[in-house]
């Protein structure tokens, strides 16, 4: 069976210069306004709202023919689930679990690239076994992909969702020759909340003040490609529609802490809008038909364009904001991913 290269010696404590210095600014600037920061949606219980199975039953009365897509087994399909990639205690947190998939033998292969994939609901619900059946398609075609876990914000908020799949990234990295990985072909994708984390990761290469505290030496949370799937670019967006608390906290404002109007500055750093630039990554946009999950698509390629940097644009007319868990748009999406890390990856 594999052994998971584990070497603590080498996850050492590191605070960035920057890091301190932004957080202390943001500090010294709530303590001026008076504004706290606040802590009520961080209940230490997992919110359970978003399940595969319950937005299937919610999406079959506007789109009676949908299918669900089932986890499958092959024999050339190897599976790791269940392993701990973050310790206890590393800021805090709890141990941090991720599943691996890949095809089997890998001995005497070329290194394949990685994906990780980050499931969505809201920085605040769902979970990685979402995407296990994306996971596997994706492995039987030649990738090593892996779903982390990551805090939701029932258990810490922004940034810790972004030092966790960071972190991820480089634990994926640190254990390429254990799963025989080409670590200069790591992609990143993402479902919703989960969308927006993988761009923010892209958009921020090269940024370590949005690394975690720990890291793993020698090792850059760096991704070379983004696979964003229906994950809003920017908060504060005409096209957005985070935010609006009328109802009832919304999921954003639970995450970030802070309302938009009590901290619109957190809101647009925690946008990978902010931070997209000429160490972005080629990026692969696949789009529901809801308008408003994928605010700051367009500013976001503007940008891409200006630096000369590949991207792709694939929307499902009539599509709902779930559909890369169900057919008939689950196997397409699986066919545009593959085309899409060919290309940038040849």
């Amino acid at each position: 069976m594999w052994c998971l290269q584990r070497n603590k010696a080498n996850f050492v404590y590191n605070r960035d210069n920057m890091k301190k210095l932004s957080c202390f600014l943001l500090v010294i600037l709530y303590c001026a306004v008076g504004i706290a920061q606040s802590r009520a949606g961080i209940t230490g219980m997992p919110d359970t709202s978003f399940t595969t199975y319950k937005t299937f039953v919610n999406t079959q009365k506007t789109h009676p023919d949908i299918r669900m897509v089932e986890e499958i087994k092959r024999d050339t399909l190897g599976e790791v689930r269940n392993h701990k990639y973050a310790d206890a205690g590393m800021e805090g947190r709890q141990p941090l679990l991720l599943d691996a998939f890949f095809t089997v033998p890998r001995k005497g292969r070329q290194p394949a690239p990685a994906i990780i994939i980050i499931h969505g609901g809201g920085w605040r619900s769902g979970d990685r076994s979402q995407h296990h059946a994306l996971a596997q398609r994706l492995a039987l075609l030649g990738y090593v992909c892996f779903t982390p876990q990551y805090r939701l914000s029932t258990m810490a908020l922004y940034p810790a969702a972004v030092h966790d799949i960071k972190y991820a990234i480089q634990w994926v990295k640190f254990n390429s020759k254990t799963f025989n990985i080409d670590t200069q072909k790591v992609a990143v994708l993402g479902f919703s909340a989960g969308g927006e984390l993988a761009a923010f990761a892209g958009a921020t290469n090269g940024m370590p003040q949005f690394d975690s505290s720990n890291y793993v030496v020698n090792t850059t949370s760096t991704v070379h490609a983004v696979i964003d799937i229906d994950g809003i670019l920017a908060f504060i967006h005409p096209e957005s529609g985070e935010g609006n608390d009328e109802k009832g906290t919304s999921a954003a404002t639970n995450w970030f802490g802070y309302s938009k109007t009590q901290n619109p500055e957190l809101w647009k750093q925690g946008s990978p809008l902010t931070h997209v630039g000429k160490h972005t990554p080629p990026t692969l946009f696949l789009n529901s038909s809801v308008a408003r999950m994928h605010a700051g698509r367009d500013d976001y390629i503007k940008v891409l364009n200006q630096f000369g940097i590949y991207s792709e644009v694939h929307e499902f007319q009539d599509a709902p904001h779930s559909f890369i868990l169900f057919e008939p748009w689950f196997t397409p999406s699986v066919r545009y991913i593959d085309a899409f890390l060919k290309k940038v990856f040849k």
